[in-house]
């Protein structure tokens, strides 16, 4: 319970310090409002499946923002939570988002949102509680998220990439609902499961099945229905009938799912996670027709190294995009010793030329081999790209050289990042002179 203040007005100071008391929403955690006072929609408690953002969404928040959400669902299910829009400060101890499992946040600690950090959290029990902190400094738009009521992975659970979808449905939980499970099928009656003793399992290329493909938000989202066939005869029934919706979302580096089942207003869902499936080669030659399959890479110093970056399933409707190229002596550490190629679209060695980028279903470049001095031969590669819709006119994906680092996670990209090599040099030729010399000693 707030303490209210007999001191100066709040009326048209919001958001300020007004001497002994406060306009700021964090007067109502502190006690030291001022006495005109009025809460901004921040904070609350919230049930089920819905959506919450910071205070003013989509304009900017206020400084010395405190707000706490308490989310809460049925006892037998869990919570997921996704963040679909991010663009705070770009100082992470100054304006974040903590999430904690569980009713209060002196609850277990899930994580910290900030930039670009982890934006998808699973609950262990059917309570989240997410708080929401600026200081006095530097503000933005803020965030949206999303909240989803989930199925236990017991019960049922989905993995998705950008080639296949994998759906697990326990037995035990369709008899629970007098489902038989041989009468399941998915939007394309023709695909049936894989059924075992315990679980019902649907594994199909995502553009099979009569899976749909639609962007929302600039995200791509893919999305298909498990049903079952009725197990009673006659022209009608007073039972629902069974139907669990299936969708994939691209994620900030990875995939998300979603399953809810729908059954009149009342929502259920299954949640799990996976990655896009990208590939990098090396190729023979700037036509990029063939690539190389010698492992490791046998080069020479100065030869041109072409190099490509797709999507193992290609998809029209997508486009690649190279952020940053990364070379170290280490196939594990791209910190310690390292050597850029391009770093947030900005080409940083002289010998880097790109092809494509931003336009294509893959990217492609070269650049001329090197050696770090005191290392190995070896040369690793890592590369971090984009992944945006082609529909989209002004995504990251289409976007040149930025020398700033990106401050905002929107929901019109994904990222994946991916390491090719070794590349090794090889010897070169001794020279006449050397062989005399060495005839000479000999």
């Amino acid at each position: 319970m707030s303490i209210v203040l007999d001191t100066p007005s709040c009326r048209y100071n919001c958001g300020s310090w007004q001497g002994n008391c406060s306009c700021y929403s964090s007067c109502e955690r502190d006690g030291n409002c001022c006495r005109d006072y009025h809460g901004t929609s921040c904070g609350g408690n919230l049930f089920g499946s819905g959506s919450f953002s910071s205070p003013n969404y989509p304009y900017y928040y206020e400084d010395n923002s405190y707000c706490v959400w308490q989310i809460e669902t049925s006892s037998e299910q869990n919570l997921y939570l996704t963040f679909t829009y991010l663009q705070l400060d770009n100082c992470c101890s100054c304006d974040y988002i903590s999430v904690y499992d569980g009713p209060s946040v002196g609850s277990p600690f899930l994580g910290k949102v900030c930039n670009d950090s982890q934006t998808s959290f699973h609950s262990s029990s059917n309570y989240l509680t997410v708080l929401f902190r600026s200081d006095s400094s530097v503000v933005g738009r803020g965030f949206n998220a999303e909240f989803t009521s989930s199925l236990t992975t017991g019960l049922g659970r989905v993995d998705c990439s950008s080639d296949n979808m994998n759906i697990v449905v326990s037995r035990s939980y369709l008899n629970s609902l007098g489902i038989d499970s041989h009468n399941l099928y998915l939007n394309d009656q023709y695909c049936k499961p894989t059924i075992s003793y315990y679980n019902v399992v649907f594994n199909f290329p995502l553009n099979m099945c009569g899976t749909v493909r639609k962007f929302d938000n600039g995200r791509i989202v893919y999305t298909n229905a498990l049903r079952a066939f009725p197990s009673y005869y006659g022209e009608i029934t007073r039972q629902s009938l069974f139907r669990l919706n299936v969708s994939c979302r691209m994620e900030q580096d990875s995939v998300s799912q979603i399953i809810y089942e729908v059954k009149h207003h009342d929502n259920v869902s299954i949640s799990g996670s996976g990655r896009f499936n990208t590939s990098m080669s090396f190729y023979t030659s700037s036509n990029f027709y063939y690539p190389v399959t010698q492992v490791p890479y046998q080069v020479r110093l100065n030869q041109d190294l072409f190099v490509g970056v797709k999507l193992r399933r290609g998809d029209d409707q997508l486009v690649v995009a190279l952020d940053t190229c990364v070379t170290s002596p280490s196939p594990h550490d791209f910190q310690t010793r390292s050597y850029d190629l391009i770093r947030n679209r900005c080409p940083v060695d002289p010998t880097f030329h790109l092809y494509s980028s931003g336009t294509d279903p893959y990217a492609r470049f070269k650049f001329k081999a090197f050696q770090f001095l005191r290392a190995t031969e070896h040369v690793y590669l890592q590369c971090k790209v984009l992944i945006c819709p082609s529909s989209t006119q002004n995504s990251r994906c289409r976007r040149r050289c930025s020398r700033r680092v990106a401050r905002e996670l929107s929901s019109e990209h994904d990222t994946e990042t991916v390491v090719l090599g070794p590349i090794q040099l090889q010897q070169e030729p001794e020279t006449k002179d050397e062989e005399a010399l060495q005839d000479t000693q000999g």
